[in-house]
Protein backbone atom coordinates (compact mmCIF):
# COMPACT_ATOMS: atom_id res chain seq x y z
CA UNK A 1 0.00 0.00 0.00
CA UNK A 2 1.48 3.42 -1.10
CA UNK A 3 2.07 6.12 1.44
CA UNK A 4 -0.92 8.77 2.29
CA UNK A 5 0.01 12.22 1.24
CA UNK A 6 -0.83 13.01 5.13
CA UNK A 7 1.93 10.41 5.85
CA UNK A 8 4.56 11.78 3.54
CA UNK A 9 3.76 15.18 5.58
CA UNK A 10 3.95 14.23 9.16
CA UNK A 11 7.62 12.36 8.02
CA UNK A 12 8.90 14.94 5.30
CA UNK A 13 12.37 16.13 5.72
CA UNK A 14 14.33 18.73 3.99
CA UNK A 15 17.96 19.23 4.36
CA UNK A 16 17.73 23.09 4.07
CA UNK A 17 14.33 23.94 5.58
CA UNK A 18 14.75 21.48 8.64
CA UNK A 19 17.42 22.39 10.49
CA UNK A 20 18.32 24.11 13.98
CA UNK A 21 19.51 27.95 12.75
CA UNK A 22 21.47 28.22 16.14
CA UNK A 23 23.24 24.70 15.81
CA UNK A 24 23.97 25.23 12.76
CA UNK A 25 26.88 27.62 12.91
CA UNK A 26 27.73 26.67 16.37
CA UNK A 27 29.93 23.97 17.89
CA UNK A 28 30.90 22.48 14.41
CA UNK A 29 34.67 22.54 14.85
CA UNK A 30 37.47 24.07 13.16
CA UNK A 31 36.71 24.35 9.70
CA UNK A 32 39.69 24.40 6.46
CA UNK A 33 38.95 25.89 3.29
CA UNK A 34 40.99 22.50 1.92
CA UNK A 35 40.74 19.04 3.16
CA UNK A 36 43.02 18.51 6.14
CA UNK A 37 43.40 15.12 6.23
CA UNK A 38 44.28 14.47 2.84
CA UNK A 39 47.59 13.39 2.14
CA UNK A 40 50.17 15.62 0.80
CA UNK A 41 53.66 15.22 -0.77
CA UNK A 42 56.77 15.88 0.37
CA UNK A 43 60.67 16.92 -0.78
CA UNK A 44 59.17 18.58 -3.59
CA UNK A 45 57.53 15.14 -5.28
CA UNK A 46 54.46 17.26 -5.95
CA UNK A 47 55.75 19.16 -8.60
CA UNK A 48 57.45 16.76 -10.78
CA UNK A 49 56.76 13.14 -12.22
CA UNK A 50 57.90 11.19 -8.91
CA UNK A 51 53.68 12.83 -8.17
CA UNK A 52 52.36 10.54 -11.54
CA UNK A 53 54.58 7.60 -10.53
CA UNK A 54 53.31 7.10 -6.73
CA UNK A 55 49.97 8.05 -7.74
CA UNK A 56 49.57 5.05 -10.59
CA UNK A 57 50.95 2.64 -7.88
CA UNK A 58 48.72 3.45 -5.12
CA UNK A 59 45.67 3.42 -7.51
CA UNK A 60 46.55 -0.18 -8.99
CA UNK A 61 47.47 -1.17 -5.19
CA UNK A 62 43.85 0.31 -3.83
CA UNK A 63 42.12 -1.56 -6.63
CA UNK A 64 42.76 -5.16 -5.05
CA UNK A 65 40.63 -6.38 -2.39
CA UNK A 66 42.07 -6.92 0.89
CA UNK A 67 39.60 -8.94 3.31
CA UNK A 68 39.78 -10.53 6.58
CA UNK A 69 39.02 -14.59 6.17
CA UNK A 70 38.82 -17.80 7.74
CA UNK A 71 40.90 -20.48 6.08
CA UNK A 72 40.26 -24.25 6.18
CA UNK A 73 42.71 -27.18 7.57
CA UNK A 74 44.97 -26.95 4.28
CA UNK A 75 44.98 -23.14 4.84
CA UNK A 76 43.32 -22.32 2.29
CA UNK A 77 40.84 -19.45 1.88
CA UNK A 78 37.22 -20.73 3.21
CA UNK A 79 34.93 -17.54 3.77
CA UNK A 80 34.83 -14.05 4.50
CA UNK A 81 34.49 -12.66 7.86
CA UNK A 82 32.63 -9.64 8.41
CA UNK A 83 33.45 -8.15 11.32
CA UNK A 84 34.99 -4.04 12.10
CA UNK A 85 37.94 -5.03 9.96
CA UNK A 86 36.63 -6.31 7.12
CA UNK A 87 34.25 -3.48 7.63
CA UNK A 88 37.41 -1.00 7.36
CA UNK A 89 39.09 -2.93 4.31
CA UNK A 90 36.12 -2.88 2.44
CA UNK A 91 33.41 -0.26 3.14
CA UNK A 92 34.38 2.41 5.67
CA UNK A 93 37.48 3.00 7.28
CA UNK A 94 37.00 5.93 8.96
CA UNK A 95 34.34 9.22 8.62
CA UNK A 96 36.16 10.28 5.71
CA UNK A 97 37.22 7.74 3.65
CA UNK A 98 36.30 4.49 2.60
CA UNK A 99 38.35 1.29 2.52
CA UNK A 100 39.70 1.94 -0.87
CA UNK A 101 40.55 5.84 -0.07
CA UNK A 102 42.06 4.81 2.78
CA UNK A 103 44.58 2.01 1.44
CA UNK A 104 45.37 4.88 -1.62
CA UNK A 105 45.85 7.42 1.23
CA UNK A 106 48.53 4.36 2.81
CA UNK A 107 50.71 3.29 0.29
CA UNK A 108 50.90 7.15 -1.02
CA UNK A 109 52.12 7.92 2.30
CA UNK A 110 54.29 4.97 2.27
CA UNK A 111 56.21 6.04 -1.06
CA UNK A 112 56.65 9.52 -0.13
CA UNK A 113 57.81 8.89 3.45
CA UNK A 114 59.40 5.54 3.24
CA UNK A 115 57.31 4.30 6.32
CA UNK A 116 53.84 4.41 7.48
CA UNK A 117 51.71 3.81 10.36
CA UNK A 118 48.20 2.15 10.43
CA UNK A 119 46.46 3.45 13.67
CA UNK A 120 43.06 1.78 14.80
CA UNK A 121 41.28 5.10 16.18
CA UNK A 122 37.91 3.15 17.72
CA UNK A 123 37.99 -0.08 19.03
CA UNK A 124 35.64 -2.14 21.32
CA UNK A 125 38.72 -2.32 23.95
CA UNK A 126 41.65 -0.67 24.94
CA UNK A 127 44.27 -2.07 22.96
CA UNK A 128 46.65 -1.70 26.20
CA UNK A 129 44.84 -4.42 28.39
CA UNK A 130 43.51 -6.46 25.89
CA UNK A 131 44.41 -7.83 22.67
CA UNK A 132 40.94 -9.49 21.43
CA UNK A 133 39.40 -6.28 20.28
CA UNK A 134 37.63 -5.40 17.50
CA UNK A 135 38.61 -2.31 14.89
CA UNK A 136 35.57 0.27 13.90
CA UNK A 137 37.78 2.67 12.15
CA UNK A 138 41.39 2.87 11.44
CA UNK A 139 43.70 5.75 9.83
CA UNK A 140 47.16 6.35 8.29
CA UNK A 141 49.58 8.31 10.80
CA UNK A 142 53.06 9.76 9.97
CA UNK A 143 55.65 8.41 12.22
CA UNK A 144 57.68 11.53 13.99
CA UNK A 145 60.09 9.80 16.74
CA UNK A 146 60.91 6.02 17.09
CA UNK A 147 61.29 4.46 20.49
CA UNK A 148 62.33 1.53 21.46
CA UNK A 149 58.50 -0.04 21.65
CA UNK A 150 56.75 2.71 21.20
CA UNK A 151 56.57 5.41 18.63
CA UNK A 152 55.29 9.10 18.27
CA UNK A 153 52.73 9.80 15.66
CA UNK A 154 50.90 12.58 14.20
CA UNK A 155 47.12 11.10 13.21
CA UNK A 156 44.27 13.21 12.18
CA UNK A 157 41.99 13.73 14.95
CA UNK A 158 38.24 13.54 12.90
CA UNK A 159 36.66 15.20 16.20
CA UNK A 160 38.80 18.17 16.43
CA UNK A 161 39.71 18.57 13.44
CA UNK A 162 43.35 19.02 13.64
CA UNK A 163 46.55 17.17 13.24
CA UNK A 164 47.64 15.51 16.98
CA UNK A 165 50.43 13.56 17.86
CA UNK A 166 50.38 10.10 19.87
CA UNK A 167 52.59 8.05 21.52
CA UNK A 168 51.38 4.72 20.88
CA UNK A 169 53.09 0.80 21.10
CA UNK A 170 54.71 -0.59 18.55
CA UNK A 171 52.56 -3.76 19.18
CA UNK A 172 49.35 -1.88 18.60
CA UNK A 173 50.36 -0.19 15.67
CA UNK A 174 50.61 -1.67 11.86
CA UNK A 175 54.21 -0.17 10.68
CA UNK A 176 54.30 -0.56 7.20
CA UNK A 177 57.70 -0.25 5.24
CA UNK A 178 58.59 0.45 1.79
CA UNK A 179 59.73 -2.43 0.30
CA UNK A 180 61.27 -0.22 -2.36
CA UNK A 181 62.73 2.22 -0.01
CA UNK A 182 66.26 1.72 -1.53
CA UNK A 183 65.11 2.99 -4.35
CA UNK A 184 62.62 5.61 -3.76
CA UNK A 185 63.67 6.50 -0.16
CA UNK A 186 67.18 6.46 0.26
CA UNK A 187 69.34 10.15 0.64
CA UNK A 188 71.26 9.02 -2.52
CA UNK A 189 68.47 7.01 -4.42
CA UNK A 190 67.19 7.08 -7.72
CA UNK A 191 64.13 8.69 -7.11
CA UNK A 192 65.55 10.93 -4.76
CA UNK A 193 68.37 12.21 -7.42
CA UNK A 194 65.72 12.27 -10.26
CA UNK A 195 63.84 15.02 -7.59
CA UNK A 196 66.80 17.36 -7.24
CA UNK A 197 67.70 17.11 -11.19
CA UNK A 198 63.95 18.09 -11.48
CA UNK A 199 64.13 20.67 -8.98
CA UNK A 200 67.23 22.39 -10.73
CA UNK A 201 65.49 22.21 -14.27
CA UNK A 202 62.87 23.77 -12.61
CA UNK A 203 64.61 26.42 -11.20
CA UNK A 204 66.86 27.14 -14.25
CA UNK A 205 63.52 27.37 -16.24
CA UNK A 206 62.48 30.51 -13.53
CA UNK A 207 65.39 32.19 -14.14
CA UNK A 208 65.45 32.12 -17.91
CA UNK A 209 61.70 32.87 -17.99
CA UNK A 210 61.78 36.00 -15.38
CA UNK A 211 62.01 38.85 -17.73
CA UNK A 212 65.54 39.84 -17.47
CA UNK A 213 67.42 40.60 -20.82
CA UNK A 214 70.94 39.92 -18.98
CA UNK A 215 72.91 42.54 -20.82
CA UNK A 216 76.21 43.53 -21.05
CA UNK A 217 77.13 47.36 -21.87
CA UNK A 218 80.54 48.21 -23.04
CA UNK A 219 81.21 51.86 -22.60
CA UNK A 220 83.90 53.89 -24.56
CA UNK A 221 85.90 54.89 -21.61
CA UNK A 222 87.92 52.98 -19.36
CA UNK A 223 85.79 52.57 -15.55
CA UNK A 224 88.71 53.44 -13.03
CA UNK A 225 87.74 56.17 -11.35
CA UNK A 226 84.90 56.52 -8.76
CA UNK A 227 83.65 59.18 -11.44
CA UNK A 228 83.93 57.16 -14.28
CA UNK A 229 82.13 54.57 -12.23
CA UNK A 230 79.33 56.74 -11.30
CA UNK A 231 78.76 57.70 -15.21
CA UNK A 232 78.49 53.81 -16.04
CA UNK A 233 75.90 53.19 -13.58
CA UNK A 234 73.85 56.87 -14.98
CA UNK A 235 73.80 55.10 -18.30
CA UNK A 236 72.78 51.86 -17.34
CA UNK A 237 69.80 53.41 -15.20
CA UNK A 238 69.10 55.74 -18.35
CA UNK A 239 68.45 52.45 -20.90
CA UNK A 240 66.49 50.46 -18.21
CA UNK A 241 64.38 53.76 -17.94
CA UNK A 242 63.86 53.47 -21.51
CA UNK A 243 63.11 49.95 -21.90
CA UNK A 244 60.53 50.77 -19.27
CA UNK A 245 59.10 53.54 -20.16
CA UNK A 246 59.21 52.30 -24.10
CA UNK A 247 55.62 50.73 -25.39
CA UNK A 248 57.50 48.30 -27.77
CA UNK A 249 60.83 47.71 -24.95
CA UNK A 250 62.96 50.38 -27.41
CA UNK A 251 66.38 52.31 -26.27
CA UNK A 252 68.84 53.81 -28.00
CA UNK A 253 72.39 53.90 -27.31
CA UNK A 254 75.69 55.81 -28.93
CA UNK A 255 77.59 54.51 -31.77
CA UNK A 256 80.59 53.83 -29.89
CA UNK A 257 79.03 51.82 -26.98
CA UNK A 258 78.71 48.25 -27.38
CA UNK A 259 75.86 45.83 -25.96
CA UNK A 260 75.96 42.10 -25.46
CA UNK A 261 73.23 39.74 -24.93
CA UNK A 262 73.75 36.79 -21.84
CA UNK A 263 69.80 35.40 -21.99
CA UNK A 264 70.96 32.54 -24.66
CA UNK A 265 70.08 29.39 -23.98
CA UNK A 266 73.32 27.63 -22.85
CA UNK A 267 74.06 23.83 -23.56
CA UNK A 268 74.37 21.74 -20.63
CA UNK A 269 73.01 17.62 -20.40
CA UNK A 270 71.32 18.28 -17.54
CA UNK A 271 68.02 17.42 -19.38
CA UNK A 272 70.34 14.03 -20.53
CA UNK A 273 71.07 12.99 -17.00
CA UNK A 274 67.22 13.49 -16.57
CA UNK A 275 65.91 10.96 -19.00
CA UNK A 276 69.08 8.78 -18.16
CA UNK A 277 67.77 8.27 -14.33
CA UNK A 278 64.11 8.15 -15.68
CA UNK A 279 64.27 5.45 -17.31
CA UNK A 280 66.35 3.71 -14.64
CA UNK A 281 63.91 4.93 -12.20
CA UNK A 282 61.62 3.16 -14.04
CA UNK A 283 63.45 -0.39 -14.74
CA UNK A 284 64.19 -0.66 -10.64
CA UNK A 285 60.49 -0.12 -9.96
CA UNK A 286 59.61 -2.39 -12.50
CA UNK A 287 57.28 -0.49 -14.62
CA UNK A 288 57.37 1.43 -17.95
CA UNK A 289 56.14 4.33 -19.78
CA UNK A 290 52.97 2.06 -20.80
CA UNK A 291 52.20 1.14 -17.91
CA UNK A 292 51.46 4.85 -17.16
CA UNK A 293 49.77 5.63 -20.29
CA UNK A 294 47.88 2.58 -20.13
CA UNK A 295 49.03 0.77 -23.42
CA UNK A 296 51.29 -1.89 -21.72
CA UNK A 297 50.77 -5.74 -22.82
CA UNK A 298 50.03 -8.50 -20.87
CA UNK A 299 53.19 -9.71 -19.92
CA UNK A 300 54.45 -5.89 -19.12
CA UNK A 301 51.91 -5.77 -16.71
CA UNK A 302 51.94 -8.90 -15.04
CA UNK A 303 55.80 -7.88 -14.44
CA UNK A 304 54.59 -4.96 -13.15
CA UNK A 305 51.86 -6.90 -10.59
CA UNK A 306 54.51 -9.49 -9.31
CA UNK A 307 57.53 -6.72 -9.07
CA UNK A 308 55.78 -3.39 -7.81
CA UNK A 309 52.43 -4.33 -6.52
CA UNK A 310 52.96 -8.00 -4.98
CA UNK A 311 55.37 -6.66 -2.87
CA UNK A 312 53.99 -3.46 -1.28
CA UNK A 313 50.68 -5.82 -0.65
CA UNK A 314 52.27 -8.63 0.86
CA UNK A 315 54.37 -5.92 3.39
CA UNK A 316 50.68 -4.59 4.27
CA UNK A 317 48.95 -7.73 4.26
CA UNK A 318 51.57 -9.48 6.62
CA UNK A 319 52.17 -6.39 8.94
CA UNK A 320 48.32 -6.42 9.63
CA UNK A 321 48.18 -10.07 9.76
CA UNK A 322 50.53 -9.44 12.94
CA UNK A 323 49.91 -6.71 14.54
CA UNK A 324 45.54 -6.89 14.39
CA UNK A 325 44.96 -10.54 14.66
CA UNK A 326 45.98 -12.40 17.99
CA UNK A 327 47.76 -15.38 18.65
CA UNK A 328 44.37 -16.97 19.22
CA UNK A 329 43.07 -15.54 16.41
CA UNK A 330 45.58 -16.88 13.76
CA UNK A 331 45.11 -20.37 15.68
CA UNK A 332 41.85 -20.40 14.78
CA UNK A 333 42.77 -20.27 11.00
CA UNK A 334 41.89 -16.19 11.10
CA UNK A 335 44.12 -14.54 8.17
CA UNK A 336 43.89 -11.37 5.89
CA UNK A 337 44.75 -11.95 1.93
CA UNK A 338 44.36 -10.12 -0.80
CA UNK A 339 42.48 -11.30 -3.91
CA UNK A 340 43.56 -10.08 -7.29
CA UNK A 341 41.12 -10.16 -10.36
CA UNK A 342 42.90 -12.44 -12.80
CA UNK A 343 39.99 -11.14 -15.47
CA UNK A 344 40.90 -6.90 -15.55
CA UNK A 345 43.52 -7.60 -18.23
CA UNK A 346 41.71 -10.15 -20.31
CA UNK A 347 40.40 -9.01 -23.76
CA UNK A 348 36.86 -9.22 -24.14
CA UNK A 349 38.01 -11.70 -27.78
CA UNK A 350 39.11 -13.86 -24.89
CA UNK A 351 36.68 -14.13 -22.17
CA UNK A 352 34.04 -16.10 -24.20
CA UNK A 353 37.38 -18.97 -24.49
CA UNK A 354 38.55 -18.73 -20.74
CA UNK A 355 34.44 -19.13 -19.47
CA UNK A 356 34.22 -22.22 -21.80
CA UNK A 357 37.15 -23.45 -20.39
CA UNK A 358 36.82 -22.90 -16.46
CA UNK A 359 33.08 -23.87 -16.77
CA UNK A 360 33.73 -27.34 -19.17
CA UNK A 361 36.21 -27.68 -16.69
CA UNK A 362 34.29 -27.34 -13.19
CA UNK A 363 36.10 -24.57 -11.78
CA UNK A 364 33.76 -22.06 -11.52
CA UNK A 365 30.20 -21.96 -12.07
CA UNK A 366 28.44 -20.43 -14.73
CA UNK A 367 26.77 -17.99 -12.12
CA UNK A 368 30.39 -16.77 -10.72
CA UNK A 369 31.68 -16.22 -14.40
CA UNK A 370 28.34 -13.96 -15.17
CA UNK A 371 28.92 -11.96 -11.86
CA UNK A 372 33.13 -11.23 -13.41
CA UNK A 373 31.39 -10.19 -16.36
CA UNK A 374 28.02 -8.12 -14.84
CA UNK A 375 25.18 -10.01 -15.28
CA UNK A 376 22.42 -10.70 -12.92
CA UNK A 377 23.04 -14.85 -11.83
CA UNK A 378 20.87 -17.19 -13.64
CA UNK A 379 17.76 -18.69 -11.70
CA UNK A 380 18.94 -22.17 -13.29
CA UNK A 381 19.70 -24.80 -10.67
CA UNK A 382 22.64 -25.90 -12.51
CA UNK A 383 24.03 -22.35 -13.12
CA UNK A 384 24.91 -22.72 -9.75
CA UNK A 385 26.84 -26.20 -9.57
CA UNK A 386 30.05 -26.84 -11.20
CA UNK A 387 29.13 -29.61 -14.16
CA UNK A 388 30.05 -29.68 -17.45
CA UNK A 389 26.86 -29.33 -19.78
CA UNK A 390 28.85 -30.46 -22.44
CA UNK A 391 28.54 -34.04 -20.83
CA UNK A 392 24.63 -35.58 -20.31
CA UNK A 393 24.31 -35.52 -16.55
CA UNK A 394 22.45 -37.83 -14.31
CA UNK A 395 18.84 -37.10 -13.98
CA UNK A 396 19.30 -37.80 -9.89
CA UNK A 397 20.81 -34.48 -8.74
CA UNK A 398 23.52 -33.81 -11.20
CA UNK A 399 25.89 -36.17 -9.20
CA UNK A 400 29.54 -37.63 -10.52
CA UNK A 401 29.16 -41.19 -11.96
CA UNK A 402 31.12 -43.64 -9.41
CA UNK A 403 33.78 -46.07 -11.08
CA UNK A 404 31.88 -48.74 -10.00
CA UNK A 405 29.00 -47.88 -11.99
CA UNK A 406 30.77 -46.96 -14.98
CA UNK A 407 32.42 -50.94 -14.92
CA UNK A 408 28.31 -51.98 -14.42
CA UNK A 409 27.52 -49.54 -17.21
CA UNK A 410 30.12 -51.04 -19.78
CA UNK A 411 29.42 -54.27 -18.79
CA UNK A 412 26.07 -54.67 -19.55
CA UNK A 413 26.61 -52.08 -22.99
CA UNK A 414 29.08 -55.24 -24.06
CA UNK A 415 26.47 -57.85 -23.29
CA UNK A 416 23.64 -56.27 -25.42
CA UNK A 417 26.05 -55.62 -28.41
CA UNK A 418 27.05 -59.18 -27.83
CA UNK A 419 23.40 -59.91 -28.21
CA UNK A 420 22.99 -57.93 -30.70
CA UNK A 421 25.58 -59.67 -33.24
CA UNK A 422 24.35 -62.97 -32.20
CA UNK A 423 20.39 -62.29 -33.37
CA UNK A 424 22.71 -61.29 -36.33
Amino acid sequence: MGESFGSRLRHAWNAFFNRDPTAYYHDLGSGNTYRPDRPRLTKGNERSIITAICNRIAMDVAAINIRHVKLDDKNRFNSYITDGLDQCLTLEANMDQTGRAFIMDCVLSMLDEGVVALVPIDTSLDPAVSGSYDIHSIRTGKILEWFPSKVRLQVYNDRTGRKEELILPKSTVAIIENPLFAVMNEPSSTLQRLTRKLNLLDAIDEQSGSGKLDLIIQLPYVIKTETRRQQAENRRKDIEMQLAGSKYGIAYTDGTERITQLNRPVENNLMKQIEYLTSMLYSQLGMTQAVLDGTADEKTMLNYNNRTIEPILSAIVDEMKRKFLTKTARSQKHSILFFRDPFKLVPIDNLAEIADKFTRNEIMSKNEFRQIIGMQPSDDPKADKLINSNINQSTEGLEPTSPENLEDEATEQNKEEGGKIQNG
